[in-house]
């Protein structure tokens, strides 16, 4: 299930001003790196200037119980792997694929 969207961002500041008033809620995470706001079960997250990994453009994310037994399958699919899984903090590992057409999608396992 797609649980978590973060988007790129140019202005932080001003971005978080707009998804605020879309969502109608402030944000739960508020830093200088990452904005991210929970809104009926969604997360929507603002990444400055496309983070480390160099986002271009927003990224789903599907939440997963195992995401090395999924990154397996997805590989085994034809998926390339473009970020590993990695902690990104309390618990929370992140990683990122392509599909064939290049597109970048993600995924999230909560310990």
């Amino acid at each position: 299930m797609i649980k978590t969207v973060l988007h790129p961002v140019s202005d932080l500041a001003k971005a978080k001003e707009i998804y605020a008033a879309l969502l109608g809620v402030q944000p739960e995470n508020d830093t200088p790196y990452y904005v991210g706001f929970e809104a009926d079960g969604q997360h929507i997250g603002l990444v400055p200037n496309g983070g480390p990994q160099g986002m271009t453009a927003p990224v789903a994310y599907w939440h997963v119980p195992d995401i090395e037994a999924k990154l397996g399958e997805l590989t085994a699919a034809g998926a390339t792997v473009q970020e590993a899984a990695h902690d990104v903090g309390g618990g929370r590992l992140v990683a990122t694929f392509t599909d064939t057409d290049g597109h970048v999608l993600g995924l999230i396992q909560d310990r």
